[in-house]
This record gives structure tokens, sequence and C-alpha cells, in this order.
């Protein structure tokens, strides 16, 4: 199918739905004639998730990407991801629904300054947040999400040399949890840094049982008042398994579609951002993962476009860091299970 100029101009298939369709219907209607897997990320819109394969954290997202046998992988969620799909399954079609989702934090590192800051900084190892781009994990000796930092961190001889980035609020956070002294680079996501401590102390103090659930992208001050401090996946399971039946959210307000399905006895309430002018207006939204639509969702799966392509000089360095953290994931939880 012919794709427009005016398309290619705006980074997404923008053509109206066919009146009178269902588009669910016809999402996985091509879905299984073409062979293709949906995966999206928890900060997506509700009806997104609702209508994927599989929903998940960024680590949950990689390693289901590295197993799938479906042709085409169509990634919900931001440009960096569909890189990571592509790295790990080059031989597949990666599709996202607008080129323009990005990333603040990703957007907070380029390749070139941080080889300069490598190059400045002789004998350390390079960690990098997943939320990178393709280039700057082509630089780095191992990846790591929020769900399993820490557990990368300590597989290091205590004495390595570590450079950390992007993000400086989760690598003080994993500092504070290993001992480490890590260098961090000073990188953050926009709606991670955001949020509001009085207006959380202010919830809280109208709802004193409720829990304050923390990603470890937040700022410190938000940390310290945290009951538990956690990925998004780890937040959602400990809601799940947590006796509380309130919850404060710290973190991109898309989870909570997940937390209430998950849990629909139990109240969870977003954090609100500094920029909220009234306690009911409190969500907190990354405004790229809002981008992914029903609407782009069909047209992406109907023209297979957006694609991405990753260089292959870059995708052969940046799988080396991503097949490391993936490796150091399956050995940690092989030993955890049999013990």
């Amino acid at each position: 199918m012919e794709i427009k100029e005016s398309w290619i101009n705006k980074g997404y298939v923008d053509e109206p739905l066919p009146e009178g369709i269902d588009v669910k219907s016809e999402i996985r209607r091509m879905c299984k004639e073409k062979n293709a897997v949906i995966l999206a990320h928890y900060y997506t819109d509700g009806a997104v998730q609702d209508i994927a394969d599989f929903v998940g954290d960024s680590l949950a997202l990689a390693q289901w990407s590295a197993k799938t046998d479906a042709d085409i992988i169509v990634m919900c969620g931001v440009h960096f991801m569909g890189e990571t799909n592509k790295i790990l399954c080059p031989e597949k079609k990666v599709l996202v629904l607008d080129l323009n989702a990005g990333c603040s934090l990703a957007d907070s590192c380029n390749a070139a300054d941080l080889k300069k800051f490598v190059d400045e900084h002789p004998g350390y190892k390079v960690v990098s947040y997943v939320n990178t781009t393709a280039a700057v994990k082509a630089l780095t000796d191992v990846v790591v999400t929020s769900s399993n930092a820490k557990l990368v961190i300590d597989s290091f001889p205590k004495d390595e040399k570590l450079i950390f980035g992007p993000d400086k609020n989760l690598g003080d956070y994993i500092n504070s949890v290993t001992g480490r002294n890590m260098l961090l680079w000073n990188g953050g996501c926009h709606v991670h840094g955001q949020f509001s401590l009085e207006k959380i102390l202010a919830i809280k103090a109208e709802h004193p049982d409720a829990k304050i659930l923390v990603h470890p992208e937040c700022p410190s001050p938000i940390q310290k008042v945290a009951d538990v401090i956690g990925s998004t996946a780890g937040l959602l399971n400990f809601a799940i398994k947590d006796d509380a039946t309130e919850f404060i959210v710290a973190t991109e307000s898309g989870i909570l579609h997940e937390m209430t399905k998950a849990c629909p006895d139990k109240t969870f309430i977003p954090a609100p951002p500094e920029s909220s002018e009234t306690m009911g207006c409190s969500c907190n939204e990354c405004s790229f993962m809002k981008l992914n639509t029903l609407a782009k969702l069909y047209n992406t799966l109907k023209y297979e476009w957006p694609a991405i392509e990753v260089d292959s000089e870059i995708a052969k360095e940046a799988i080396k860091p991503i097949d490391k953290m993936l490796e150091i994931s399956k050995n940690l939880k092989s030993a955890m299970s049999s013990k």
C-alpha cells in the first residue's frame, strides 16, 4: 500500500478510520492475517492496553519480543522501545504507531556526549538505562531496567568503577541501596521529575491509610515518603499482594488502568504534578505515550508503517549489553526459583 508523503512528514498514518467498522475486531483480524503481535507499555492509553497481546514494563517487553515467533511486532510505546525490539529481532518487521513518540529521558543523553564523558573516565564500565537510543546502548557494557537495575549492579565486583546513565534519580536510588558510588549522568524523565511532594502529602493527610507507591525515576524527596519504591511492574505486583485498599501512585498514570483491572476492590489515586491546578486534576501523563491510539494502531497494521530500522553496525554493538542484561536476569531468576 502506498505511503503518502504527508504521512511521512507527520511520522504516522493520518487516515480516518472507515465508517462503521469495529476497529478492535479489525485489529485482531489483521494480527491473525499478518502473524503480528501487539506489545504495549503500561503507560499507554487503556484502550491500547486492552487490545494488546502483552502489556508490560520495559524489561518484560524486551523479554517478550526476544521470544515471539510473530513476523511483525507492533510496539505501542515510545521510539527507544521499538529500537530495542528491532535490535533483538532484526529479521522481524518492527512497527511503531507514531515516530514522534520519543522519550525525554532518552533525549537527555546523546551518544556523542556520552562517548566524550566515557573517554574522560578511562577504566569505567558503562551501565545504561533501557530508556536510551540504540547509539547510546552501543557504547554501553550492560543495559538495565528499573526492574532489574539493583540486581545487575550487584552482579559487578564491589570495587568496579561504574558510570550510570542517563537517569540521575534512578542512579541515586541504586547507589543508596547498593552502597555504590557510581558516576551519574545528569538526565531525567519529564513525567517523574514533576511530581509535587506538597500535594502528595496533602492527599496522604486526606487518606492516612493509603500507601504511597513511587517509581525510582522520581526525585529523592518523593522517594523519601514512599512506602515502596519499585518499577512499574513492581508497583503493580505490590498493589495486588498488599492488604492495603488505598494507594497513592507516583508514576505515569497509565499504570492505574492495569492496577484497577487487577484490583477492582482497591482505590488508586494518581500523585499530582506541580503543574496541576486542583486536586481533581491530578493525572501525570506522558504526552509521548499518549500518542499511541487505536486509530493509529489500526492504520499501522494496515499499512505496516512506520517501521523501525537500526543501523547494522550500531545494532551489532547495541545487542551485546541488552543480551547481557537478559542473561543476568535469566540467571538470577533461575537462582531465586531454585532456593
